[in-house]
């Protein structure tokens, strides 16, 4: 008998309240944002609280735009982004905002506020802060009782500016913004405070209100009322959070659920598993096998990516990460991923989608012609600039990973060794497989050519780049390189000398994609777009060799050196000859 018992969730208890006290107008505000499902597993919690700077006009304008704002953005920021980095790319669009409308006019000047927000997500919180608001936390264990202060004020350390801030959203026009996480525990409570709460109260009786075991709601109400009654000068906003209950560990829960699945056996043509019949076994490498299947019950086809009974750990954790990406690409450009509840094994199901690869275009014979080549290069640009929106490097484009389908629409296969800054764990996990294809990775990727950098969107740009040139020439602009080789790498060979009927203007774009130096390259997918879109009408000029003083920098020294050793020698047989 299965157990049904859904997995625990992250469950908190929210409370706050914010008076005015003795000021005649409440300059602070606070929110937050308690989702549920899939948006709570891969966004979290938010709450945050902002006191607007005192005495200008548009201070509470200033603190309910900004917590409103960073509530609304945050959750529209793309899930494969790391919490850091969502929070980072709002806060500073709105100190960008807050910053140029204190400009406009005389009566917003000043106008900023300072804001500290928490960000609660699977078993770990993270904090974004600027300015004099306080984010405490308060355990319980040994030692309770004992109230951290995660945040550190932004104030002018000097006596007679202890109270002016030195740093919030929208007093300059750049911002640095101070992040920290750590780990969440059960019972952990959290408080958000104005400096009107905890300048007036202290840590000590802070931490005494923060021991109740009553509703945040009522422990925040009391603390505001004790600042107010403790005769705060200022408005007093207290927000309370206890943590009731966490998720269990893994990642974003889809680890944690995948490793408790049995693998598969080596399946044939004719099995079942799970109510999907196996019809044929479409691809196997070391570690992963891939099958068409079909629903039993509706006659739909699917793929079906799965591994090898002899998988590991690592394996396990790689193909659990691949699906979580997977299933954030949201595009017609890649296959979908396909929710299957029968699931009781390790595997996970993709649309399927007739057609082949354009590596196997090219294995049955086909010549593509200059502007299909470029079509296509085109439509592939496309699906990857969606990609990289995500942050997600694919890190293996290549026309093995381009399928063409009988529909018309090219589609990118394979996340398997994709890359997400939004991924925490990623980069403990062992890949699949190796990342990338020599041939098509990019000069910058090799140790042998210095300091190798990891692969990133411009790495991607390249490999599309050796795409369209392999696939109007069969060649590769460096030539083949084998795994393990240290290749050395000069000037790309012209695609015109393996197929004169390409264009000037295409070949162009081709060595600008697959130049040597990063600088020389295309920066973004739509850059490397416009250039194809714009062809013949608008051509790049692209140098065909590069200059032999950029090929050996040296160089200069070395005639500068062979010239002095000239003229020395000259001047020695003059000598002599008097």
């Amino acid at each position: 008998m299965k157990n049904s018992k859904s997995p625990p969730a992250l469950r908190v208890d929210l409370g706050h309240a914010s008076l005015a006290g003795p000021r005649p107008r409440n300059e602070d505000y606070c929110a937050g944002v308690t989702p549920e499902g899939t948006e709570l597993e891969n966004k979290g919690i938010l709450v945050a609280v902002a006191d607007g700077v005192g005495g200008h006009a548009n201070g509470r304008e200033a603190s309910e735009y900004c917590v409103r704002s960073l509530l609304a953005d945050y959750y529209a920021t793309p899930d494969t982004w790391s919490v850091a980095q969502a929070l980072d790319k709002v806060i500073v669009a709105l100190n960008r905002w807050l910053h140029a409308h204190s400009r406009r006019a005389r009566e917003t000047a000043g106008m900023a506020t300072t804001l500290s927000a928490l960000v609660l997500r699977g078993r770990r919180y993270v904090i974004a802060h600027v300015g004099d608001t306080r984010i405490y936390r308060l355990r319980p264990g040994p030692a309770a009782g004992e109230l951290a202060l995660l945040t550190g004020d932004h104030v002018w350390e000097h006596p007679e500016l202890k109270n002016v801030l030195s740093r919030a959203v929208g007093l300059d026009a750049g911002l640095t913004v101070d992040y920290a996480d750590g780990e969440l525990a059960v019972n952990d409570v959290f408080l958000l405070a104005s400096d009107g709460v905890w300048g007036t109260l202290g840590d000590a009786r802070l931490a005494k209100l923060l021991e109740s075991n009553d509703r945040a709601d009522d422990i925040a109400t009391r603390i505001a009322n004790a600042a107010t009654d403790a005769g705060a000068q200022d408005n007093a906003t207290a927000l309370v959070l206890r943590v009731l209950e966490l998720p269990a560990d893994g990642l974003r829960d889809t680890l944690a659920r995948v490793k408790a699945l049995p693998l598969p056996p080596r399946l044939k043509p004719g099995q079942v598993l799970d109510e999907l019949e196996i019809t044929e076994l479409l691809h196997e490498s070391r570690v992963t096998l891939l099958y068409r299947v079909r629903a039993v019950a509706s006659g739909q086809d699917f793929v079906l990516k799965t591994l090898q009974p002899t998988a590991d750990a690592a394996d396990v954790a790689a193909l659990a990460h691949e699906e979580w990406l997977a299933r954030r690409v949201a595009s017609a450009d890649f296959p979908q991923v396909v929710s299957w509840p029968p699931r009781d094994h390790l595997y996970y199901l993709m649309s399927w989608h007739e057609g082949a690869t354009l590596a196997r275009h090219l294995e049955q014979g086909r010549r593509f012609t200059p502007v299909e080549a470029a079509d296509l290069t085109a439509r592939a640009l496309k699906g990857l600039g969606a990609l990289h929106r995500l942050a997600i490097v694919h890190r293996d484009i290549k026309p093995e990973n381009l399928h063409l389908g009988a529909d018309g629409r090219l589609r990118l296969l394979d996340l398997g060794v994709a890359a997400s800054d939004g991924q925490d764990a990623a980069e403990t996990f062992n890949e699949i497989n190796n990342p990338g294809t020599p041939s098509y990775m990019a000069p910058e990727l090799f140790a042998g050519t210095g300091a190798a950098t990891a692969a990133n969107e411009a790495s991607d740009l390249y490999a599309v780049g050796v795409t369209l040139y392999h696939l109007l020439t069969r060649k590769y602009p460096y030539g083949e390189i084998e795994p393990f080789q240290n290749p050395r790498f000069g000037d790309p060979m012209p695609p015109t000398r393996y197929r004169p009927d390409i264009p000037d203007w295409l070949e162009s774009v081709m060595l600008k994609a697959v130049a040597r130096d990063p600088a020389h390259r295309f920066e973004t997918a739509e850059e490397f777009l416009l250039a194809l879109e714009r062809g013949a009408q608008r051509p790049l000029r692209v140098a065909r060799r590069t200059p032999l003083l950029l090929r050996d920098p040296q160089l200069g020294l070395k005639l500068l050196a062979a010239a002095s050793l000239v003229l020395n020698l000259l001047l020695v047989f003059l000598l002599f000859v008097r």
